[in-house]
């Protein structure tokens, strides 16, 4: 709490109140008028929650936009949770006009007013756009990356972008020589991994609706985890990365974040729009969406009848006591919603699991960087490092993968996509194997062996099992909250399916979900004084 004394108490009372009268939901009245409470609550709200309200009359989407730029106000910067890089000057504006067209039509979109949080490497199109890096601060794109695109059709609005480990090279810590260190908000003392560690903080604190991440190896599914959030890495090739500044191409994707399943799965069926000329990747997923979307697998009942694999070779590798009794609790739980839950191994996982990692950073990002156009400030990212405009804890980084360029494995095995490396295949023909002979729908472990390491303590970085399977094999795999261990820190279950049956796993995750509502707000992020209960 010592962050919150003196002068940074002082700064949070005087913005508490004045966010309250600047922007309250439901309440139109002038500054001097009695402070009442209101109907309508955006903590913890949904996307469906926020509908609603809109059609009840509770809010506007306007009224909507303003609450939670108060939030942000009042307790991104004076609590040093340090989540925002940037808010979007236009956010407003466009609020105003969903609200004219709600006015004019009396039909809302599928995701009319939901307040996106966007990572810093998805590209918007007149607001920043800089990866975390000081050598792009300032830069504004002039196109949207397509999935970025695809949610503003679907009404979504992009009210702020979020930080990020520095181009996205750290799985542990969310920093950047723009924004700083991003912190947790259930513990300010721990970190919320990286590097989509912002967006994981902010979704999580309720600065807006729900938010977007980018996942190569930990990146969705980490955060998420520390932060008591959902989040979906779907499969390779579902999702264009077209318009998002890369870390190693081969493996990246972008997914949603969110505090619930629905919302989760809401945003995946925007962004899932089929094949994109931008993102060749995109054709392995030609022909792979349901013909209804996916929010029809949001079943309650979805695990009755499941057959689920425990792979203890993740989830016994040196986990903390707390993490591990949450997960046995957590198969305890499937079991008791309807699935039959099995242990299951995969032969030789250490020989078909290696060798993966490939260095490619140089190539695609070099790619990116030359795409945004003249008026981009670094062409390529030796001018990074040239200028010395980067935070000293990824200098070795950027060195390491200016030096390799493309480098193949040891094999000599080239750096291929999941579709066509042969050792990609064969591990994800491993995985798949399994679980076809234990006829299972998913695979479970814990998300991480470990509680969220502590600010500046590398050595508590450990436990991470995100890395090892769906990176390298493009499988989904998706992240849900477990229970809380010391301090009140999150723990996630994650459930990896097969290639682009995300229906499969949107079933199982959400009925666990629905099981066990594990989901609970940080206690330091409450709702403004004079809002109506926090929902």
């Amino acid at each position: 709490m010592a962050l919150l004394r003196k002068t940074g108490f002082d700064l949070l009372l005087c913005l508490l109140i004045f966010s309250f009268l600047a922007s309250s939901c439901g309440s139109q009245s002038a500054p001097d008028q009695q402070v009442v409470r209101l109907p309508f609550e955006v903590t913890e709200a949904s996307i469906a929650d926020v509908q609603q309200a809109i059609k009840r009359g509770d809010c506007t989407c306007e009224q909507l936009v303003r609450a939670y730029q108060a939030r942000i106000a009042a307790y991104d910067q004076p609590t040093q949770l340090n989540a925002i890089v940037v808010t979007n000057p236009a956010a407003l504006e466009t609020a105003r006009q969903l609200d004219a067209e709600y006015r004019r039509t009396g039909k809302l979109r599928p995701l009319h007013c939901t307040a996106l949080i966007v990572k810093d490497n998805y590209n918007t199109a007149g607001l920043q756009t800089a990866a975390g890096s000081l050598a792009l601060k300032g830069f504004a794109p002039d196109e949207d990356a397509t999935v970025v695109q695809a949610l503003k059709v679907a009404g979504a609005i992009v009210l702020a972008k979020s930080n990020m480990a520095e181009w996205a090279f750290s799985p542990m810590v969310s920093i950047s020589s723009i924004a700083g260190e991003t912190r947790n908000p259930y513990n300010l003392a721990h970190v919320p991994a990286g590097s989509s560690g912002g967006t994981a903080a902010a979704v999580a604190a309720s600065f807006g609706t729900a938010g977007l991440g980018t996942d190569t190896g930990n990146s969705i599914r980490g955060p998420s985890s520390h932060t008591a959030l959902v989040g979906f890495r779907p499969t390779l090739g579902l999702l264009s990365r077209a318009g998002i500044a890369p870390l190693y191409l081969r493996n990246d994707t972008g997914g949603p974040m969110a505090r619930s399943v629905a919302d989760a799965t809401m945003l995946l069926e925007a962004m899932a729009t089929g094949p994109d000329p931008a993102d060749p990747l995109t054709s392995a997923g030609a022909g792979k969406l349901p013909a209804k979307g996916y929010r029809v697998f949001l079943d309650p009942k979805g695990l009755k009848g499941a057959r689920i694999g425990v792979l203890r070779t993740l989830s016994e590798r040196r986990p903390d006591p707390q993490v591990k009794a949450l997960f046995e609790q957590a198969v305890a739980d499937l079991r008791r919603a309807g699935a039959t839950v099995v242990d299951v191994e995969i032969p030789d996982f250490a020989r078909v699991s290696a060798g993966q990692w490939c260095s490619v950073f140089k190539h695609d990002i070099n790619q990116y960087l030359a795409a945004l156009g003249p008026r981009s400030p670094v062409k390529n990212i030796d001018q990074v490092l040239a200028s010395g405009k980067y935070s000293a804890y990824i200098k070795e980084n950027l060195q390491d993968e200016l030096a390799h360029g493309v480098s193949p494995r040891a094999d000599g095995v080239g750096c291929g996509e999941a579709y066509t490396d042969p050792r990609r295949i064969a591990f994800r023909q491993a995985v798949t194997t399994v679980m076809d002979k234990y006829q299972v729908g998913a695979l479970v472990y814990p998300t991480w062996n470990n509680p969220p390491a502590k600010i500046g303590d590398l050595k508590g970085y450990k436990g991470d099992n995100s890395q090892l399977i769906a990176p390298h094999t493009g499988q989904p795999a998706f992240t849900v909250p477990m229970g809380f261990t010391y301090d009140q820190l999150p723990a996630g279950l994650q459930f990896l399916g097969r290639s682009f049956d995300e229906p499969t796993l949107i079933k199982y995750a959400y009925a666990y979900e629905q099981a066990t509502h594990h989901r609970r707000a940080p206690a330091r992020f409450p709702a403004l004084p004079g809002k109506g209960p926090t929902k």
